[in-house]
């Protein structure tokens, strides 16, 4: 029987309603059975942890990224899977964090919540969590797990965690990976999208392995630094030289994710070059990414990009706003230098940017 490690860190899923006063209380997860019977019909073995208190997820931070990571990494021998149950306002942060600071990751990681309280009578909690279980308990025939990496599972849609973005605040469809495909989608049946879903590869005797045996018993390398003195600046019509020159002279801001229009543009403006290029030979790391929900920068396309490249800006490529300022943080944490920050913000460290 497989063993799977649910992780509740707070979020709607794991409300209640109290019958004596109505109100929505966390119920204690050691019960979880009783408020999901349906779990008995699984051949997996669960085990619970919580988060004590409970957390909102607008009140998630790295700390307790960095708490989950100890959860999992302490854990992680013992266990065939983990299923953190989040909120959902801040779920596509911590799954993008959790990808970079969980480096050689082997076993699935799947992070889900749910619009309306478990205990509602509406409640997509519950199919979300069966199916998040089922899919961390779930192997290949060799034994290997079928989904080795951080994902998010909603509303029928298996998705790479550092590609999510929540694409809305009311329907039970909240999530969305505009420039990846799902890596399962969850009907009668679940189909799984095997080209997707990310092959865990190492180094043996200097040379790439696959080899499923190695694979398995690879250890994790946990990370629990991470930098933040970072910012994410949106470009809009009409902005003004002297706030970005405020925000880019901080004596302490390291990185800033530059959100521009289309596929990587900003103003030709001789003013917002020259801030940009003097952050930049300062050492801060400028990372271009798109204000599209689809769609990659490429900065060499038009003039308006190519200006960027010549100031220093590095492309973000396809990259999620949530992917690219938690890598950034990472990176950061790291102490890395600012050039090698920029070299790795163009490589693919966990399947977030597409390269080709």
């Amino acid at each position: 029987m497989k063993k799977v490690l649910l992780i509740y860190t707070g979020g709607t899923i794991g409300m209640v309603r109290n019958p004596r006063t109505g109100a929505l209380e966390s119920f204690d997860f050691d019960q979880l059975l009783h408020h999901v019977p349906e779990l008995r019909q699984l051949p997996v073995s669960i085990a619970t942890r919580t988060f004590d208190p409970p957390i909102d997820s607008s009140d998630m931070a790295p700390s307790g990224w960095a708490r989950l990571v100890h959860i999992i990494a302490d854990n992680y021998d013992a266990f065939d899977g983990f299923v953190i149950l989040h909120g959902t306002d801040t779920m596509a942060f911590t799954a993008s964090a959790l990808s970079f600071m969980l480096e050689g990751l082997a076993k699935p990681v799947i992070l889900t919540g749910s619009q309306l309280p478990i205990g509602m009578l509406r409640t997509d909690g519950k199919e979300n969590l069966i199916t998040s279980i089922e899919i961390a308990a779930a192997t290949r025939p060799d034994g290997s797990p079928r989904v080795p990496e951080v994902c998010v599972f909603f509303h029928e849609k298996l998705m790479r965690g550092n590609r999510v973005t929540k694409s809305s605040a009311d329907e039970f469809d909240a999530f969305e990976s505009f420039n990846y495909p799902h890596l399962a989608t969850a009907g009668v049946e679940i189909t799984y999208n095997d080209d997707a879903i990310l092959t865990p590869t190492l180094f043996v005797n200097g040379k790439l392995s696959i080899d499923n045996y190695q694979l398995r018993h690879r250890r994790l390398t946990p990370h629990y630094s991470l930098d933040t003195n970072l910012i994410i600046f949106s470009l809009f019509p009409g902005i003004r030289a002297d706030i970005v020159r405020e925000m880019l002279s901080s004596p302490t801001l390291k990185g800033v994710i530059f959100r521009t229009f289309g596929a990587g543009n900003a103003p030709r403006q001789p003013w917002l070059v020259e801030q940009l290029a003097e952050a930049t030979r300062a050492g801060k790391v400028i990372v271009n990414i798109t204000q599209c929900t689809g769609g990659s920068v490429t900065m060499r396309r038009y003039e308006t990009g190519r200006q960027l490249l010549q100031a220093g800006v590095v492309s973000g490529r396809d990259s999620t706003v949530e992917a690219a300022i938690t890598k950034l943080m990472y990176l950061f944490g790291q102490g890395l230098a600012p050039d090698e920050v920029r070299r790795q913000m163009s490589l693919s460290l966990a399947g977030e940017i597409t390269l080709s």
